[in-house]
């Protein structure tokens, strides 16, 4: 009898604790409505062209016709990616992809962080503002005018690098048309596009630091670089974890556009990425559920490396994204 009439007094209880909670979250989402309105247009962005657009991978598993639309078009299982893996040169495009994304992530990963660390010893004002400008203001122009720079620059003919090799008595080298040379071009250039932008959240890491770490350092007698080792270095590791996580995880997405701008005939065995190989086989051929087939693999293979290195940096520093 006992045990029936707690059953029944929490059963009583249970529906007006349940409306005091729901009132009280409806006071807070109204005390705090602004907030909440700023959240639903980024929450809108991701939801309209993130989520939804990935009904869209269906066609990766079936053979998509337009006028048949998604729905209407045959299934075909796994086709496409049978079709995809016995490709002559996917492989190839696979390795680029991977070597390029890389290289890109051994250079330019470790420059931001040594940017930040050198302009938070700088004690200049002018100075260390006029360095934040210069190394910043790439990032903000556009990936045209920075491979038509490029394209100027290292020409054989007229550039400024093989002028510079003439005056030396040296001849003028191709660099645009040499494969071998491709991926330097490519990641070094992105170097210093987003070095200095990529910098930002370090420096605004750094400016977090507690300032008596610093000052008991002093009193210590340590050393400028003592102090960059054992109190700067910790305090952006964590930073530094979820950024390489982020990072390796769109290791497959090596940017379309300006590996696209940068192609020729000369250097297309070196420069032929996967996200290239879509755009061409996709939309120039019209082959949607070969390029969906395509696109799909990327997305695994993107989603496994976040996942490991998530697990690994989980274990080792402790920092993870979940």
């Amino acid at each position: 009898m006992e045990r029936k009439h707690e059953s029944a007094l929490s059963s009583r209880q249970l529906p007006a604790f349940s409306e005091k909670s729901r009132s009280s979250i409806a006071r807070r989402v109204w005390r705090h409505w602004q907030f909440y309105v700023l959240i639903l247009l980024p929450m809108l962005y991701i939801l309209i062209f993130k989520y939804i657009p990935m009904f869209g991978v269906i066609i990766a598993f079936k053979d998509y016709n337009v006028v048949q639309g998604i729905w209407g078009s045959p299934w075909t299982g796994f086709k496409y990616f049978e079709q995809l893996f016995q490709a002559p040169f996917f492989w190839q495009y696979f390795r680029n992809t991977l070597a390029i994304s890389l290289y890109g992530l051994v250079v330019n990963f470790p420059l931001p962080i040594l940017l930040a660390l050198a302009l938070n010893e700088i004690r200049n004002g002018f100075f260390k503002k006029s360095v934040q400008m210069v190394t910043y203001a790439p990032y903000f122009i556009s990936t045209v005018v920075i491979v038509s720079i490029l394209i100027v620059n290292l020409s054989p003919n007229v550039g400024l690098v093989s002028n510079l090799f003439r005056v030396l008595g040296m001849e003028p080298i191709d660099f645009m048309g040499n494969a071998s040379m491709f991926k330097s071009i490519y990641v070094f250039s992105d170097a210093w596009q987003f070095m200095g932008y990529n910098a930002i959240i370090y420096i605004a890491a750094l400016s977090g630091v507690n300032p008596e770490l610093y000052e008991a350092a002093k009193v210590d007698g340590a050393t400028r670089l003592q102090k960059m080792i054992n109190i700067d270095i910790p305090s952006l590791i964590p930073v530094m974890s979820i950024l390489l996580i982020l990072s390796v995880g769109s290791t497959m997405s090596v940017g379309f556009e300006k590996i696209y701008l940068m192609q020729n005939p000369l250097n297309q065995y070196a420069s032929e990425v996967i996200s290239t190989y879509v755009y061409k086989v996709g939309l120039l051929n019209s082959d949607f559920s070969f390029s969906a087939a395509i696109g799909l693999f990327n997305s695994v293979v993107n989603f496994v490396l976040l996942v490991v290195v998530n697990l690994i940096s989980k274990k080792v520093s402790s920092n993870s994204l979940w």
